[in-house]
């Protein structure tokens, strides 16, 4: 199930990340990266497994799926975190430096403090 759930996370990620290819502003490009890196993680683990189980393999217990799915959930949740991070971090639309500064959007002036 981790494997199938970040391959999925993967798949959605890189068709947004395609569609949106020269507008780089949402730093899409991390977000893909981390997906496939544990999509490559989790096929290694399957393949590992199942050269020790054998056919055993695909037919898992039900608590192990569902262990499974929790892990492949928390792996999603974790990367988009820190893709949420990174972007908090470069704020590439300057809504973070508007916000802390206090400017107008508009007009790049700083806004009087309110009394």
């Amino acid at each position: 199930m981790t494997l199938l759930i970040t391959i999925f996370a993967a798949v959605i990620t890189t068709a947004l990340w395609y569609k949106k290819a020269p507008d780089n502003t949402m730093r899409l490009g991390i977000l893909c990266f981390m997906f496939w890196g544990a999509s490559l993680m989790w096929l290694c683990d399957a393949v590992s497994e199942y050269l020790e189980l054998g056919a055993e393999y695909f037919n898992p217990p039900a608590q192990d799926m569902l262990n499974d799915t929790f892990l492949g959930l928390s792996v999603v949740a974790l990367a988009l975190v820190i893709w949420i991070v990174c972007l908090l971090i470069t704020d590439p639309k300057g809504v973070v430096r508007d916000k802390l500064f206090r400017r107008d959007p508009a007009s790049g002036n700083v806004k009087e403090k309110e009394s």
